[in-house]
């Protein structure tokens, strides 16, 4: 145990004596036996630990070389790093000068932010530097700030230096130092270093008080914002991720996997973005239930103020179109009493949901537009702009793309609000989210009238086995299967639903679904007068190519299923166009036969 204390001391001594004395032959000339033994096992030990170093420090040299300069930033700390200008500053411990001074985290370059009158503390922080980590090169940048605690200037300098910074990423990794500077120089590496524009990981230097000894290098922390990394928080952030996504469907245990990824998409976005949204779908499928949810969502996140402001553009039309939501002056026309405000004032800070958006005239179109993109618009008769800065969802069932194609809506808004668009699919194409719906009404239920409703075994197969066949036309979506539901726990006898309360909601439901005559779709307002001019030939084809426009949500959806055999063989197939055709021949039209 002594000769291991011994040898790492006396080794470099003795090489010294060897060079310079022979101190070998003293000890062969005093006959020293035990001084012998020793010196000969001290010049083995010498002749291997040479080349060992020596391969040791190049190994370690090498490897220093192959890893990425690790490169600092950080602010001159006009108290902390001022501690001492004598000898007694080195018992100190100083946040810049400690940093450089971590044998597990050397650091190649420091680049030191420093304001002009603080000049000379900046130069002996550096002089220090330099003197207990040699490896370290220290690059003083000025910077000028009036107020180091207003958050505006010192963003924008730290700013100003993140962009012009040339930042070699492929050969250097970076640390931003963040324990020096005011509070809010502190928060700004933070932001900046969030957003990307330091690439960067966070570096945060505090003193060692362990025992009583001094160390002042004192120790550092790595804070690395990529989450992801951190198994907790990203255990928790998936599972509110998870939560979200079951408020945007109400808890409902949705089955069809093309909503569930719409849905995954929406939350993301109504978290991440405030453009607007297009919602799109056939009358039914929840497109009002979304925007509402979509809202509410926000709102739990503190991302808006204001109200949900919701409205029927189907039912606006000419000037009081323009005055429910632009709002009016007094006076601005006929029976304009008293001004208005308008709904899009009233959804300032909030969400407006226009539903059957396509249904606005043009120039309420050309209005909106501007609202949207410059926050302000002209109430209806005056000349004076006001401000109102609201999310818009818009909703349609129609082909916003055939609509701009006929000129009734307009191109630029359309690629104005197109930038989120989700289609909502109806009832038939979501069967398997058929049980789930209904156990949602039933509960839905039992919160409005107090009162627990629950199916029979057998009823609940019944209901169940017909709602999701084929027989289930459901064109009225979610909306008549919410209906049917309430029929259905209206009429339970004790809080069940039988078979035999199941039993007459499918004939009621088949009898509304099957109850037009033949030609019923033609006779009734499309060609009352001219069916007797049609052959019975024309007027099969005709009946069921009305009813598939009618259940599609545009032109281009109808003729993608009327000609899905004869569309494979053509190079470049106008479902659309063909079928437009063939309606003129009967003098009809998209519009006509979706009014009708």
């Amino acid at each position: 145990m002594l000769f291991q204390r011994l040898t790492p001391l006396l080794l470099p001594i003795t090489c010294q004596l060897w060079k310079k004395t022979g101190i070998f032959f003293i000890a062969l000339k005093y006959n020293n036996f035990y001084l012998k033994i020793f010196l000969v096992i001290v010049f083995t030990a010498q002749f291997f630990y040479l080349p060992i170093s020596l391969f040791i420090n190049l190994d370690k040299r090498n490897t220093r070389k192959t890893m990425k300069r690790r490169v600092a930033i950080g602010i001159l700390g006009t108290k902390l790093d001022r501690r001492g200008k004598k000898a007694n500053r080195w018992t100190k411990w100083r946040p810049t000068v400690g940093m450089c001074q971590q044998p597990e985290l050397p650091i190649d370059r420091l680049e030191l932010l420093y304001q002009s009158n603080d000049s000379v503390l900046a130069g002996r922080v550096k002089e220090d530097i330099e003197q207990v980590s040699p490896q370290t090169k220290v690059v003083l940048n000025e910077i000028q700030l009036e107020d180091p605690w207003d958050f505006e200037e010192v963003y924008t300098a730290l700013l100003d230096f993140a962009v012009r910074y040339p930042f070699d990423i492929e050969n250097e990794e970076y640390l931003v130092h963040i324990t020096t500077g005011t509070h809010v120089a502190q928060i700004c590496w933070f932001l900046l270093t969030e957003a990307r524009y330091l690439p960067a990981q966070l570096l945060q230097t505090s003193p060692n008080n362990e025992g009583e000894e001094s160390h002042p290098e004192g120790v550092c922390t790595i804070i690395d914002l990529d989450l992801s990394r951190y198994t907790t928080l990203t255990s928790r952030f998936l599972h509110e991720q998870q939560e979200q996504v079951a408020f945007l469907k109400s808890g409902i245990a949705t089955r069809n996997a093309n909503f569930n990824r719409l849905i995954d998409q929406v939350e993301r976005v109504a978290l991440r973005s405030s453009a607007p949204m297009l919602l799109t779908g056939p009358t039914g499928a929840g497109k009002s239930f979304l925007a509402r949810r979509i809202y509410q969502l926000r709102q739990s996140r503190h991302l808006i103020k204001g109200r949900f402001v919701e409205v029927n553009c189907a039912t606006l039309r000419g000037d009081n179109a323009m005055s429910t939501l632009f709002g009016h002056i007094k006076g601005a026309f006929t029976g304009a009493i008293q001004p208005r405000n308008g709904l899009l004032r009233e959804a300032n800070g909030g969400i407006l949901f226009l539903d059957e958006v396509a249904e606005l005239g043009l120039d309420e179109q050309a209005m909106l537009l501007k609202a949207i993109e410059e926050k302000s618009f002209l109430p209806y008769g005056s000349d004076k702009e006001v401000h109102s800065d609201f999310q818009l969802i818009a909703g349609t069932h129609r082909d916003l793309n055939d609509w701009v194609a006929q000129g009734k809506f307009r191109e630029d808004l359309y690629a104005r609000i197109n930038m989120w668009t989700y289609q909502l699919p109806g009832l038939a194409q979501r069967r398997e989210d058929i049980e789930p719906n209904i156990d949602y009404e039933l509960a839905r239920y039992a919160q409005v009238q107090q009162t627990q409703v629950r199916f029979d075994k057998e009823a609940r197969q019944l209901y169940l086995h017909f709602a999701c066949s084929e027989q289930a036309q459901w064109r009225g979506n979610f909306r008549e299967l919410s209906a049917s539901v309430t029929r259905m726990a209206t009429f339970a006898e004790n809080g069940r639903i039988n078979q035999q309360v199941v039993t007459e909601e499918i004939t009621r439901l088949k009898q509304n679904w099957g109850k037009e005559e033949p030609f019923s779709l033609l006779s009734n307002s499309l060609l009352p007068n001219h069916l007797p001019e049609i052959d019975l030939f024309d007027r099969q084809q005709l009946e069921t190519v009305i009813k598939v426009c009618r259940s599609a949500n545009s032109l281009s959806e109808a003729g993608r299923k009327l000609f899905s055999v004869s569309r494979q063989h053509k190079k470049q197939p106008n479902d659309a166009d063909r079928l437009r055709k063939y309606l003129a021949r009967f003098g009809l039209d998209w519009e006509s036969i979706q009014c009708h």
